[in-house]
Formats: C-alpha cells, structure tokens, sequence
C-alpha cells in the first residue's frame, strides 16, 4: 500500500499540513516520534503572538491569511485559540516600513502619542515611536497543536505519535520511510521536524545552515490587567529586541528574541543560563512596571534559525520541506499549512524568499 503523503513531524507545523492536505481527499499518515503534548520541540507552551505587523509584504500576506484559518480551525474543533487584544511596537527606531507594509495590505494600524500609550497600557514603559495595531493577540499553543491534529483527524489523516522516523530515503519517485514499525511508503514525504531537520535531510537534501538554540523566556506574575501583545525594538544593554503577552493562568510572558545558546536537540538540559536570564529580569524591573520581576517562571523551547530568518518551504521531486522557522513561525500556521499543501499536491510555490 502506497499512502498519497507522510507527514514526518506532527507539531504545529506538520499537523497544519495535514490538516490542509486532508481537507483536499488526500490519504494522509503523520508520524510523530514523541508522545502527545510533548515539550521537546518548538511548538509546546501556552501562548504565542499573533500579529500582521511586519514591513514585508510577503509576511503580512500570509499573517491576513492564517488569521481567518485560525477562526475556521476554532469552528471545526470547537476549540478557543486566538484572542484579539491588539498589539503595540514600539523603539527608538523608524517604524514607518512596518507601519506602511499594513496599510499597504489594507489593515491599517495607528501611531498613538507615547503619553496616551501609558495611560491606555500602564504595564509597558513605552520608549520613542509607538504603534498599535488593532489585529494582533495571542494564541494558546499546546491547544492550537492539538486541534489541528483533532482536524486532521477528523478530515482523514491518521496521526500516530510515539513513532519516531530512523530513515527517509528516496527511490523512484517515492518515498520510503523507516519507523519502528517498519517501512512507510508514499508518493510525497513532508518534513516538518524542526530542529532535527538537518539530521534526517542529510544525505537526501541540501538544506542551508539552520542554527538551533534553546531559548528562554520567563513568565513574569503581572499586577495590572489589559496587556496588549508588544514588541520592544531595543538592544544595547540587551542581548536583542524582547516581545511579550498576557498568557492566562501563567503572568506576563517575555523573552529575547534568536540568543539563546546552540544546543544539539537531543541533548538539551532544559535550563536558563543564567546571564540572559538576569538581563531579562532587569528589562522586566526596567520596562515592565506592571509585572513583578522577582516572581517568575523560566520557559525552555528551541529556535531553529535560517541565515535571514527566513522559512523554508519547498520541494525537491517527492520530498516537501518546511523548515527554519526561526521563533517567529507559529502565528502563521494555518496559511503555511497550506502552503506546504499546494507544494504537496500542485507543485505551486510561495514567494521566492522562501526557497531553499
């Protein structure tokens, strides 16, 4: 027997392919080597940002598209996953490109005097330019996951964790997939594995270099209420820029962005060292008057970086890859999903950028 497509990979980025491809007919197998709800990889935790507002067209475009999937995914599933909360950036630098590539899309959003901003957002001490944007929120991520495996399931798919992948290999235009359980065979492989990806792509596809780091953000206990999500265009004294989010149950969460330490996936110790862990409890003590920074939980999750933050979805003959997410990747799901889907089924390919 010979499936149409093996998902090799079942966190948020395969789960959202097979999702999409099973919605079109296809007979679709997702392999995932660890068990459900897992916190090996880059799609657990309770909360992500959701937001259009990047100065590339490209991303703005697939952020206008996921949003309306996020809302069809709740239906499905009837599941509760994005909460509009509306989202500010702000930094003493231009935020114009930014700010034009929204308006330019026809969600436009609004610079707000930086007074008015403390007064409406007590909890940020906001720094130069502010812009607000009306549809930015959060995501609850372990739910998002899971109802997207729940609808895949539900258009077909069959999903199977614990089951882990040993070898792909390609052999007449099919693909052949090594499990513990013996060998899968398929016309189409899409491989969604995150940080392992250059270690089960060597030798079948040349990837470019992806860099793996285990960050570490904290959940900070707030003290006041109506967060908006936010990003902070600020270095110097911090290692980069930090986003944050009201995550429910959890406080204020906040973190550097792309700085932690590489790390091998396989051998990772869970735990925040202890200089960016400090540089982030001075930003909160600095910046965050509305949390207490000595009441936190440090978090652990892996980026894996391209050269240019960049994704990577495409397709060489059977093998469709979806990788580099690079910790800013999880907002876009749905609409990657189906991006990965139209490489799986049509060939169609996204923007150039996104290439290998």
């Amino acid at each position: 027997m010979v499936a149409d497509v093996v998902v090799i990979g079942g966190g948020g980025v395969g789960s959202a392919a097979a999702w999409r491809m099973a919605e079109r007919g296809l007979d679709v197998l997702v392999l995932e080597r660890f068990a459900a709800g897992h916190t090996f990889g880059a799609s657990h935790g309770a909360s992500r940002i959701f937001r259009v507002t990047y100065s590339e067209p490209d991303y703005v475009e697939l952020a206008r598209r996921a949003h309306p999937l996020w809302l069809d995914l709740e239906s499905v599933t009837g599941s509760a996953l994005l909460e509009i909360t509306g989202g500010v950036d702000h930094g003493r630098v231009p935020l114009t490109a930014l700010a034009d590539a929204v308006a330019g899309a026809g969600s436009p959003g609004a610079f707000v005097p930086a007074g008015e901003a403390s007064e409406r957002w007590p909890g940020i001490r906001f720094d130069g330019n502010v812009f607000f944007h009306p549809v930015s929120g959060t995501l609850d991520a372990d739910a998002a996951v899971a109802a997207l495996q729940s609808a895949a399931a539900l258009a077909g798919a069959e999903v199977r964790h614990e089951s882990p992948v040993t070898r792909l290999r390609v052999r007449d235009d099919l693909v052949e997939v090594d499990t513990g359980d013996g060998t899968v065979v398929a016309r189409t492989a899409v491989v969604t594995v995150g940080a392992w990806s250059a270690k089960l792509l060597d030798g079948v596809i040349t990837l470019p270099p992806l860099r793996v780091t285990q960050e570490q953000p904290a959940y900070f206990a707030s003290t006041t209420t109506g967060w908006p999500s936010f990003v902070h265009h600020i270095e110097a004294p911090y290692p980069s820029g930090v986003y944050g989010l009201a995550t429910p149950g959890h406080g204020i969460k906040a973190g550097f962005h792309g700085v932690g330490p590489v790390v091998d996936p396989d051998h990772r110790d869970f735990l925040p060292e202890p200089g960016q862990l400090a540089a982030l409890r001075d930003y909160a003590r600095t910046w965050l008057p509305g949390v207490d920074p000595d009441t936190f939980t440090p978090i652990s999750c892996t980026y894996t970086t391209t050269t240019n933050s960049d994704f990577i979805l495409d397709r060489v003959g059977p093998v469709v890859v979806g990788a580099g997410f690079s910790g800013h990747g999880f907002k876009f799901l749905p609409s990657v999903g189906e991006v990965l889907a139209d490489l799986a089924t049509t060939g169609k390919r996204p923007a150039a950028r996104f290439a290998l």
